[in-house]
């Protein structure tokens, strides 16, 4: 996920897109499950059913595994270089097809096109370029042993990749297992999250349009709780790549630790950015703002909770008022909206359970804290809420919504204290303009990122993920790649 961008300014407009029932696409042929089952697909900015997708269960998620192990054999000793082509030419489709997936992403999520355009659907395409060059980087070492021999390693393809993926960034979250994976020469059995599965399935389609063979990559839709599992406790599945929040992490980790498979936990999040007293205002007060609206506030890097010094926190408090209140909501279909719906009926509750909450404990609502009534869909209105407790439940849990909440500091000591103070680490944030600080906090702060005088700035390049209860492993950078190889060490006597 990106926002540290230009925005690029849309010239052309997006319709809403007609979109066919979706199948599973396994072994390169588009097929209904064996069961037969359907599961509807909402819109999440009206409410209405706009397509079907096929409902996978084990023996669907067993056809998959099978095509991927048949493709492996060859896609591994496929070259680098050759693998790099054809991933390259993957971007390319994608930028030739954005429209299409511009359209498909929005409607599935809510996210408004312009967000889309110009992070969705960009990143996706940065990601397979990223990952093309580095295909052709892996390999192994000679070692130097006092023992008469020739000695080395080997990095090698695990196999069968089985990635389960969540329903916020359905796009770049898909991206970022599958282009690493295949470039270092896996197979994949994708198992995109139930309620937004349809650019998955475009993005089968633009794979082997862009020439990656049949059986590389499997995508089957359906419930967590089926094929989900299914995919998890597959002998013929050789790791786990999972996305997803830390309840359903845990449970994926040790299920999968019964067949013990290596996996990788990209978990939730409820980061912190702390404003210092010789911060720039104007920038960290933009910078607030997006860390919490961006997506929705749907973001597991998301900067849901600001810590403010106190000489400055009734200024911060009275100028987030009035330009929290004037982000725009609505529409994301129009080019001017900042703030679509959330993603289902069931995320909207969780919100508005939170801010009830933090009503009943005493929460000033600063500006929001309303349900919208727009066309049907799932909207809430950006909400910023001052004079929570460290211990409340809405600062200590991850709400994943449009909301934040401010508190005050006296010391640096203290802000560090209070960021690193709940269960989650996976990002973080400071403003400052003190360099020496900026080194020091950062340094201090329990994250997997540590971003300073901006939020979300992230490239295909930069290595992210969590600690604590933020799961382990990383996305992104040529770190991820030692997730999806495994070393062999040969030694020949002399």
């Amino acid at each position: 996920m990106r926002s540290h961008r230009e925005e690029r300014v849309m010239t052309d407009s997006v319709s809403r897109p007609h979109i066919e029932p979706g199948k599973l696409f396994i072994g390169g042929e588009w097929a209904e499950a064996f069961a037969k089952g359907r599961r509807d697909i909402t819109d999440p900015s009206t409410g209405q059913v706009i397509t079907t997708v096929a409902e996978a269960d084990a023996a669907d998620v067993d056809a998959a595994v099978a095509a991927g192990r048949k493709a492996f054999g060859t896609w591994s000793q496929t070259s680098g270089r050759e693998r790099a082509r054809i991933l390259h030419r993957v971007a390319d489709v994608i930028r030739r097809r954005e429209d299409e997936l511009v359209a498909v992403e929005s409607v599935d999520v809510g996210k408004p096109v312009s967000l889309c355009r110009a992070v969705d659907v960009a990143t996706a395409a940065e990601i397979y370029e990223y990952y093309s060059g580095l295909a052709q980087t892996i390999q192994g070492a000679t070692r130097h042993i006092p023992i008469p021999s020739h000695a080395y390693t080997r990095r090698e393809p695990l196999g069968v990749v089985g990635a389960i993926t969540p329903f916020n960034f359905p796009l770049i979250l898909s991206s970022s297992k599958i282009a690493p994976a295949l470039a270092a020469g896996n197979v994949m059995v994708h198992k995109p999250a139930e309620d937004t599965p349809l650019s998955a399935l475009l993005m089968a389609e633009i794979l082997a349009e862009a020439g990656v063979p049949d059986g590389v990559l499997n995508v089957v839709t359906g419930d967590g709780a089926v094929a989900g599992e299914a995919l998890l406790r597959h002998p013929g599945i050789d790791k786990i790549a999972f996305t997803g929040s830390t309840k359903i992490g845990r449970y994926a980790a040790a299920t999968a630790g019964e067949g013990l498979k290596p996996v990788t936990m990209e978990l939730g999040g409820n980061a912190a950015q702390i404003v210092f007293e010789d911060a720039d205002l104007d920038k960290a007060i933009g910078s607030a703002i997006k860390a919490f609206v961006f997506n929705t506030g749907q973001f597991c890097m998301g900067g849901p909770r600001l810590l403010v010094h106190r000489p400055l926190y009734d200024t911060v408090l009275e100028i987030l008022a009035g330009a929290v209140a004037g982000v725009p909501v609505g529409d994301p279909f129009d080019p001017a909206t900042v703030v679509g719906p959330m993603a289902a009926e069931r995320h909207l509750a969780k919100v508005e359970e939170y801010v009830r909450i933090a009503k009943e404990q005493g929460g000033r609502i600063v500006t929001g804290g309303e349900r919208l009534d727009l066309g049907g869909g799932y909207y809430y209105q950006p909400t910023v809420i001052a004079g929570l407790s460290d211990d409340s439940p809405v600062v200590q849990e991850e709400i994943f919504g449009p909301v934040l909440t401010v508190q005050p500091f006296d010391t640096e000591e203290e802000a560090v204290a209070m960021a690193n103070g709940t269960p989650y680490g996976l990002a973080a944030g400071l403003q400052t303009t003190d360099l020496a600080r900026a080194h020091r906090v950062a340094a201090r702060l329990e994250a997997g990122i540590v971003w300073v005088n901006d939020w979300a700035m992230l490239d295909p390049a930069i290595p992210f993920g969590g600690v604590k209860q933020s799961g382990y492993g990383r996305e992104y950078g040529p770190e991820v790649l030692e997730s999806y190889t495994k070393v062999k060490s040969v030694v020949i006597a002399l």
